[in-house]
């Protein structure tokens, strides 16, 4: 059904266009395409037949934005789209004095933590919205109502997890293993905040400090062989991550054990030895890996002029390109305040909340997508939780 509304809106958009002249909306869109460092003065690319990896990422972005792009332009959408390179010799900030992007109605950006400042104070000078499409935090911008994390903060995670810990094992032993660091602490605040701030009965939470040399028997003695054990990785250091898991599944057969882990989890290879023993659960705001007829289309598409297979960044890429751009069609100047409406789903079934970090004051800071999901490996293979 949410397709057969998709595609309804693609043929609206189609019949208005060819009905009457229809005010065409700008959007910008920015990427990391390294084009100054990839070609030289005369245009000629720099590295012959290689194509170094760093190229990667914004190149894939922006080939996903670019056929959502060409998606919409078959349908006749009334749409300019100026695309900008985040790692250009001209500064961020003189590209964004560019004379078309004076009216522009929708930013859309592949962005660091500094950018993204950088692009959603500009956002809030025009009053226009700003989606940052990969970042994972909120780049510490506040009080901007113009500005949209799609990519789940790590607060978020945290809180999600808190959940379900409180729904389905609230009677089991949970642990947290965790080591020194300035972002492990953040982690032990959010559940602390979150056992102090729930409506429901708090769960009790251990915490181990493993260290970075992870040890097996220090992990045994952590355990309880007459329930169930909850065993999250307390730091999004993926090395340390794959340290617990390893040591959990040498101790593990001795234990009922699921160990929960962290967003950067998600592009690990599960297929290792290793990680079959156990059972894992993460979570991620993005899931392509269920076939649907949209993504199986355009990842065959992609494979064909690249002769490699799409990435989650072109796919996310096409998703927020494609989903924002048919919202700025559909609320026309009332976009900044139709953020979080319903609909138009393209892969993700997007939950956009508004985020208050100031409790008392009540002061929306920025809106976020807060739809997760949870990812259960066992025996290496991975499907979508029902939680």
């Amino acid at each position: 059904m949410k397709a057969t509304r998709f595609f309804l809106l693609l043929l609206l958009i189609a019949t208005l266009s060819a009905s009457a002249q229809t005010q065409r909306h700008r959007i910008a869109l920015f990427a990391p395409l390294y084009l100054d460092s990839a070609f030289d003065a005369t245009n000629t690319y720099r590295f012959n037949t290689s194509f170094p990896k760093y190229l990667n990422p914004g190149l894939e972005f922006y080939q996903g934005a670019q056929a959502a792009i060409d998606s919409l332009s078959r349908a006749g959408a009334p749409l300019e789209v100026f695309v900008y390179d985040t790692r250009s010799l001209t500064p961020l900030a003189t590209q964004l004095a560019a004379p078309e992007l004076a009216n522009v109605e929708l930013m859309i950006g592949q962005a660091t933590a500094a950018d993204a400042r950088t692009l959603a104070e500009a956002a809030q000078r025009r009053k226009v919205p700003f989606i940052s499409a990969t970042l994972p935090n909120d780049a510490g911008v506040t009080a901007n109502p113009y500005y949209l994390v799609l990519n789940t903060t790590l607060r978020s995670h945290c809180e999600a997890i808190y959940k379900y810990l409180q729904k389905y094992h609230a009677l089991d032993k949970i642990t947290i293993y965790t080591k020194n660091g300035a972002q492990e602490s953040q982690l032990r605040d959010y559940f602390t905040e979150f056992a102090k701030t729930t409506i429901a009965p708090p769960v009790k939470l251990s915490y181990v400090e493993v260290g970075r040399a992870i040890d097996a028997s220090q992990l045994a003695s952590s355990l309880d062989s007459t329930r169930k054990n909850v065993c999250i990785a307390g730091s999004l250091d993926e090395a340390f991550g794959q340290q617990l898991v390893q040591g959990l599944s040498l101790v593990g057969r001795s234990y009922p054990i699921q160990i929960i882990g962290m967003p950067t989890w998600d592009n690990w290879n599960f297929s290792k030895s290793a990680f079959r023993s156990v059972e894992i659960l993460y979570t991620t705001p993005f899931y392509y890996a269920r076939p649907t007829p949209l993504g199986t289309r355009i990842g065959a598409a992609f494979t064909a002029r690249q002769n490699s297979r799409p990435t989650d960044l072109f796919y996310r890429g096409y998703e927020t390109t494609l989903r924002f751009a048919l919202l700025l069609l559909d609320a026309k100047s009332d976009i900044a305040s139709s953020l979080s409406r319903k609909g138009n789903t393209v892969f993700t079934p997007f939950d956009i909340q508004p985020v208050f970090l100031d409790s008392k004051n009540m002061n929306l800071d920025y809106f976020e997508n807060k739809k997760l999901y949870f990812i259960r490996v066992a025996n290496g293979v991975k499907n979508v939780s029902n939680f």
